[in-house]
């Protein structure tokens, strides 16, 4: 017998996924490769030429995933619902969520971009049927960029507001303040009193985006241009901290990821030293364990999680990807959920601190002052046709549109056991088997069923969207959603070869396709061993 080409496979394990190699040694001993070079088994390193830049320091990474992380949901959302939903024992159901689902999806979620070194699309060649899932997220995060980074020029309009002797939104003798406008706190359950609002409220509906000048949504008035100039500063100030990717993102964040920590220390420092401060947080450590009997309990606790963790959107992904190699992403996806969950628990201290010395100094209960700020936070959710006369309208629209195609996306992402086993995580222990095949993609099928069953038409207090800017809306959730489907019939169509060739090419890792070609195509074997291996 003459001599062959031998195949040599080097298998190790490294934090806890398999690595392979495989290389084919010809007669002459010279060894010649599949294009596979050492990664996982899922995926491979890119080639020489290829390489990915990568994060100038670990701690740049951690910083930028802890920043994404941490937002208005963290700061605001969890203390409210946290109030609301029992005190203390609304941890139970919060925590419960975070170790079924909330760690899992933000583990898998690093690990593919790490392993995979491709961003939120790119990463798909492990399925690429699917690639569309991709396109979904950034579609996605296309539409809340559009209105997020409205919130910052707002706050960025607010601190250039701020630099006078007298704030503008603490009384009611400003040229847009309303008859209706009340400096007194004390306000009760009279009719007259239902119309009564704060400086703080009409500063923002009717100083900062003049909504008593439109009528609605399709009312639409010119940019002003205040809100207009503070938007362009912010997107100034983002293109020059993306222009050079994670070499000078990485040290954006060093400021933009530590500083609301340092923010909310000071305030709480402060807000400690107030009357009436230890009643709020008295109130906000209460423990109700019988509000535990409550469906919407569990569901708050649910959303809050998809909220306050950011999976979902692709950017853990995008910055895993630029991750070296070996870098420890099991440990990093602990740490930094950790933080997020933490810095929520926090953020309570801080903001009911305040709002005990606000129930204290104006005699009304704390649920007045809390009910008070949840219709801020309702406000607080456009490009600049958001920053016009009623940019409010269309701000609150885009948010609830955007946000309800997300559940869609987030359903398909582990809804298919097929993507899973593309993955092949070996290493893992079977918790995390187990959660990824099982336990969270029923979390996400839960979030998708109650996002539809108490959808309710976006509204903004007494205003009701029309039927056309409704339809419009459910167009744009559609948008994000038919993604999915739309890639996958085009990748079918664009395939050689016949409906079953053409499967085998969809459903299998690009760099495993010469296994197409040679009639090996293990993901048409289906056992149920293989489930949990």
């Amino acid at each position: 017998m003459g001599p062959k080409e031998v195949e040599l496979i080097l298998v190790k394990e490294h934090n806890g996924v398999q690595f392979t190699t495989s290389t084919l040694v010809s007669p002459a001993g010279h060894p010649h490769g599949h294009g596979l070079a050492l990664g996982p088994s899922h995926g491979h390193t890119p080639v020489p030429g290829e390489e990915r830049e990568t994060w100038g320091k670990k701690i740049d990474f951690l910083l930028s995933v802890i920043g994404f992380a941490v937002d208005l949901a963290n700061v605001w959302r969890f203390p409210y619902l946290c109030y609301k939903n029992g005190g203390g024992a609304f941890l139970v159901p919060y925590l419960f969520f975070m170790v079924i689902a909330g760690m899992p999806l933000f583990y898998m979620e690093l690990a593919l971009g790490q392993y995979n070194r491709e961003g939120a699309a790119g990463v798909w060649k492990i399925c690429p049927i699917f690639k569309g899932v991709g396109f979904t997220v950034i579609l996605i995060s296309l539409y809340v960029g559009f209105y997020y980074n409205v919130i910052i020029a707002w706050a960025l309009f607010y601190l250039f507001s701020s630099f006078t002797g007298e704030l503008p939104w603490v009384h009611c003798n400003n040229t847009w303040n309303s008859p209706n406008c009340s400096d007194l706190w004390a306000f009760n359950n009279s009719l007259n009193d239902t119309h009564k609002s704060t400086p703080a409220a009409e500063y923002f509906e009717r100083g900062v985006l003049h909504l008593q000048d439109s009528e609605g949504i399709a009312d639409l008035g010119l940019p002003r241009w205040q809100l207009t100039s503070c938007l362009a500063v912010v997107i100034v100030v983002l293109y020059f901290s993306l222009w050079k990717g994670v070499k000078t993102s990485g040290k954006v964040v060093w400021i933009t990821a530590t500083m609301p920590y340092v923010v909310l220390t000071v305030l709480l420092l402060r807000g400690v030293t107030l009357p009436g401060a230890m009643d709020g947080i008295k109130a906000y450590l209460s423990v109700d364990f019988l509000r535990l009997c409550e469906p919407q309990v569990w569901i708050d606790a649910a959303t809050q999680i998809c909220f306050s963790l950011g999976v979902g959107f692709g950017v853990l992904i995008a910055f895993s990807s630029y991750n070296k190699f070996s870098n420890n992403c099991y440990r990093d996806a602990i740490i930094t959920s950790s933080i997020n969950s933490l810095t929520s628990f926090f953020s309570g201290f801080v903001i009911f601190s305040f709002l005990g010395y606000m129930s204290h100094k104006h005699s009304v209960p704390l649920d007045k002052c809390s009910g008070q700020g949840d219709h801020r936070r309702s406000v607080f959710l456009v490009f600049w046709t958001r920053v016009a006369t009623d940019g409010q309208y269309v701000l609150v629209f885009l948010d609830k549109v955007a946000t309800d195609g997300q559940y869609s996306y987030r359903s398909r992402w582990l809804f298919c056991h097929n993507i899973i086993e593309t993955v092949d995580l070996a290493g893992p222990g079977l918790y995390w088997r187990l959660c990824w095949k099982f336990v969270s993609p029923c979390f996400l099928l839960f979030m998708v069923v109650v996002s539809f069953a108490t959808f309710n038409p976006p509204n903004y207090g007494t205003y009701t969207f029309p039927i056309w800017a409704n339809m419009i809306g459910w167009c744009l959730a559609i948008s994000s959603m038919t993604m999915v489907p739309l890639y996958a019939i085009y990748k079918m169509c664009t395939l050689p070869g016949k409906f079953c060739d053409r499967l085998a090419y969809a459903i299998t890792p690009e760099h495993e396709h010469h296994l197409v070609d040679n009639g090996e195509v293990r993901r048409f074997t289906v056992s149920c061993s293989s489930l949990l291996t």
